[in-house]
């Protein structure tokens, strides 16, 4: 038996969307720039696309601006504002906890001269909002807070957030990491008075290499990626049909009976961790309550084994878990949000990221569960960290 849970790293693609990327690629390619008819009917589908993403955002599809994931879409976001707006200021804010794809892009706009306040997280991985608004100043051009953490499933408090950016500074851009939120919490940027919001595809059972930007019509923004001008300039490049096609309906599938998934998710989570808690000594569940979290992830710390020894015993045995995020397992360092939660600096190492989805199986928590079981203690004699 396998049992594949870590889906925050990446999902299996729908099957529906790998039939349609298929069939894109091989009977609808031409390029959505030619006059031609495989040309125009190309062009149709990127339409339809952003109409079926905006509408699961409730947004208008011309606020849509397809990427290469989320990495791509957040750069864009904090570099294009960045650049964009410098005349005002050069104040920025972000957390802590923020993905890599974020805390190097705001390293990178310090060299240019940018001034960046990294936020504190309390021990559930949120922002105290007393911080934010203590941070926030005239010159404050953008504050960037992902939605759900990658790595232990804290849930920022975004839409208190966004009322105390817009009711202290209204000209305060507000940029979103939604890569481990969307498909998964239910998201209105108008509502929640987000600018910008970035997503990435195969987080949803989409296509790898595909993401999006949601940008609020009047942000100003400019460009990073130059050439022929496609999206109206702001991302030059041909358009990934096939991906694209892919991206929205996964997008779409994620919130057809949506609450139905995420029952299903926190019931799989709930019982994930009251079963671990019952039958293992020596652990420790971190981040928020069970049902304060997102849906679909637990991090898990072992105490007196390396993350490393366990991520090995549980893949020889088909079981597939990530020590934190998978973005930086080639780069392995002890864990930002670990680190930035308080945890006891005996589990840092110690500590692994279980990742469900709508896929995910009673079935596959069990096999993970009689296998930590059967295998923790003897591990603890044997290979004690």
């Amino acid at each position: 038996m396998e049992a594949y849970l870590d889906n925050s790293a990446t999902t299996r693609a729908f099957d529906e969307v790998a039939a349609v990327v298929a069939k894109t690629m091989t009977e609808e390619y031409g390029n959505p720039s030619s006059v031609h008819h495989l040309g125009t009917i190309s062009a149709e589908r990127l339409v339809g696309a952003r109409e079926t993403i905006a509408a699961t955002l409730k947004v208008d599809p011309q606020e849509i601006l397809f990427t290469s994931g989320g990495t791509e879409s957040d750069n864009l976001a904090l570099i294009g504002v960045a650049r964009a707006n410098k005349w005002r200021g050069k104040h920025i804010i972000t957390t802590a906890i923020e993905h890599p794809a974020i805390l190097e892009t705001t390293s990178f706009l310090e060299k240019e001269g940018f001034e960046i306040t990294y936020l504190p997280v309390k021990s559930d991985g949120c922002v105290d909002l007393e911080d934010l608004k203590n941070a926030l100043r005239k010159d404050t051009i953008l504050v960037s807070m992902m939605l759900v953490n990658n790595e232990i499933g804290a849930v920022e408090p975004v839409q208190e957030a966004g009322k105390l950016i817009k009711s202290i500074n209204p000209d305060t851009y507000f940029h979103v990491d939604a890569v481990q939120g969307y498909g998964k919490i239910l998201i209105r940027p108008r509502s929640m008075n987000i600018d910008l919001m970035s997503v990435s595809g195969h987080k949803i059972h989409g296509p790898k290499g595909t993401g999006f930007l949601y940008i609020n019509k009047g942000t100003k923004i400019v460009p990073i990626c130059y050439g022929g001008g496609q999206q109206k300039g702001m991302r030059s490049g041909t358009e990934n049909v096939p991906g694209i096609v892919g991206l929205a309906l996964a997008a779409k599938m994620c919130y057809e009976n949506f609450d139905e998934h995420i029952g299903k998710l926190y019931d799989l989570k709930k019982y994930l961790v009251a079963e671990l808690e019952k039958r293992l000594d020596n652990i420790k569940i971190n981040g928020p309550d069970c049902e304060k979290g997102a849906p679909h992830i637990v991090s898990l710390s072992i105490k007196g084994l390396a993350a490393e020894t366990v991520l090995n015993m549980l893949s020889s045995k088909g079981i597939y878990v990530s020590a934190g995020s998978a973005c930086t397992s080639n780069n392995p360092h002890i864990s930002d949000t670990l680190q930035a939660i308080g945890l006891d600096k005996n589990l840092l190492e110690s500590t692994i990221r279980i990742s469900m989805s709508v896929m995910t199986t009673k079935e596959e928590i069990d096999y993970l569960l009689d296998t930590l079981c059967s295998q923790v203690e003897t591990m603890r004699k044997f290979y004690r960290h």
